[in-house]
Parts: C-alpha cells; sequence; structure tokens
C-alpha cells in the first residue's frame, strides 16, 4: 500500500491557485497563509448573492485544503464592508415571495456555519465601514484586528429586520456579552473602535499602515504553529456553546488525547528537550 493510500492526503487539494470570481484571493509564497479582499472599494466592499455565494464555498471546501493554514480577511480602499449591496441585494429581496427569501438567508447563514466549520483560524483586518453583513463576517472571524477609525454596527433594525441576522443573536453575545449585543442589534449604532477593544469584539487596535502587517503576522504564527490542534481548539470552541459542564470536559478530554497521539506533540516535546524551536507539520 502506497503512502497516499495509507492516509488521506490524497483527498487534499492546493488553494494556492484558486480563481475567486467576486473579491481577491493571494497566498503567501509557502501555502500557508491566504488573504481574502473584499474588493468593491468604490461602494466600500458590499456583498452580492454572487459574493455571498462564493464565499459560503469556499469556506466550506478550506477543509480540504493541502496548504493553507489561516486566512486573513479584509477590505480594499479603507473600508471591510458596507454589507449586503443595496441594489443588488435588497432591492430584490423587496419583490422575492417567502420561499425565495428563506433560501437567500440560509444561503446567508451558511456562509457564517462555513467559517465557523473550515479548520483554518480567520483574521480579520477590518478599517473604516464594517456594517450589516460586513459585521456578521467580521463576527463570524476567529480573531479580529482594527483601526481606531474602524467603525461596526449590525443595521438590520434601521431597515426593519431583526437583529437576527446570519448568527449575531448566538454568536455576538458570546464575544460582548448578552447587554451590549442587545443594545447594538436593538438599536444599530455603531460601535467605536474603542468600545471593541474594550468589550473583546476586537482584539488589539493598529494604526492603518501597520493593520495588513499586523494581521499578516498574526495569521503567520498561527500557520506556523500547531495548525492540527489550532483546528481541534476550533472545533470545541464551536461545539461546546450547547454541552453541560460534564459534556464539556469528556469532550475535551478526547480531543486532547487526540493532539496527544499527533507527530506534533512528540516534535514539541523533542524541540524543548533540545532547547530548539519546534516545527509542526499538522500530523
Amino acid at each position: 500500500m502506497s503512502d497516499n493510500q495509507a492516509s488521506m492526503s490524497g483527498h487534499l487539494k492546493p488553494f494556492r491557485d484558486y480563481q475567486a470570481r467576486n473579491f481577491l484571493w493571494s497566498v503567501s509564497e509557502d501555502g500557508r497563509v491566504a488573504t481574502l479582499t473584499l474588493n468593491r472599494p468604490d461602494r466600500k466592499n458590499p456583498l452580492t448573492f454572487e459574493s455571498y455565494a462564493e464565499l459560503r464555498d469556499l469556506f466550506r471546501d478550506l477543509q480540504y485544503a493541502s496548504d493553507v493554514r489561516s486566512v486573513v480577511l479584509t477590505g480594499a480602499g479603507g473600508n471591510f464592508s458596507s454589507g449586503g449591496d443595496v441594489f443588488e441585494i435588497i432591492e430584490p429581496l423587496t419583490r422575492m415571495k417567502m420561499p425565495d427569501l428563506l433560501a437567500f438567508t440560509r444561503m446567508t447563514g451558511d456562509a457564517v456555519k462555513a467559517m465557523r466549520k473550515c479548520p483554518q483560524q480567520i483574521v480579520a483586518a477590518i478599517d473604516g465601514i464594517c456594517v450589516g453583513a460586513g459585521a456578521i463576517l467580521a463576527m463570524a472571524s476567529d480573531l479580529r484586528l482594527a483601526t481606531p477609525e474602524a467603525k461596526t454596527a449590525f443595521l438590520f433594525t434601521r431597515v426593519g429586520l431583526a437583529g437576527a441576522d446570519m448568527g449575531a443573536c448566538g454568536i455576538l453575545p458570546r464575544i460582548i456579552g448578552q447587554g451590549r449585543a442587545s443594545e447594538l442589534l436593538y438599536t444599530g449604532r455603531s460601535m467605536s473602535a474603542e468600545e471593541g477593544e474594550r468589550w473583546g469584539f476586537f482584539n488589539a487596535l493598529h494604526p492603518a499602515a501597520e493593520l495588513d502587517a499586523a494581521a499578516q503576522n498574526l495569521a503567520r504564527s498561527l500557520a506556523d504553529g500547531p495548525w492540527f490542534a489550532h483546528g481541534i481548539t476550533k472545533t470545541m470552541m464551536n461545539q461546546e456553546w450547547a454541552m453541560g459542564i460534564d459534556e464539556m470536559i469528556e469532550s475535551e478530554a478526547q480531543a486532547q488525547a487526540i493532539c496527544m497521539a499527533t507527530g506534533d506533540f512528540r516534535r514539541a516535546f523533542e524541540a524543548f528537550a533540545a532547547k530548539e524551536k519546534p516545527v509542526f507539520e499538522g500530523n
């Protein structure tokens, strides 16, 4: 039996040459860090039906990536995203019947599910406007860096919709707390960057000129770390939302035992014993 037949590596594929249709996609020279850039800067990078679908499909497929270990999600032209395009999404939605409306809301929700389920850590780099569905994409990321100029708002109530959009009522309170999430989701007001950092929505603030480098450095540190174990951590943080304490502890016992069986665990010990830096291979 060949090595490929004795492993699942033959089912993986590189994403270095992925050809994005609705945004920009670039990958570092070694393939480990990908950068996804929302790229309609003239309109503050709004989302369309097509970009939602491609985001859903790409993040869903990344579980089969042989190269990409972390993703930087950002926007072009000094803004992150203005949310759903008013004329390409909002106006058509006002003319749709319920079955099509439900198909749309399920598709957008599937994009969040795919982001949460992909094993790669997603680092959102947020400058300027980050509102509506753009704020949801930031929320769905694993880590968020921003500039002091970032303005984040969950605007749904301002257009007569519920704050219950794409998982916001479940995920946002877990990041910033029930009371603060309630304020943002009921009022639709903008959260300043300083508030976002103080409340735990943003992990750190950086000057605009340093934001991209900070996001790339953070993504690189994750990609070069024990990335198989990082994927387990992400999975457990998702799964444990609906567990009691006994189930949490048992699930983490199983998850950690899986990580202890990897070569990375052994390599880390051997490197420590030799006073060297470990090289993680994800197996």
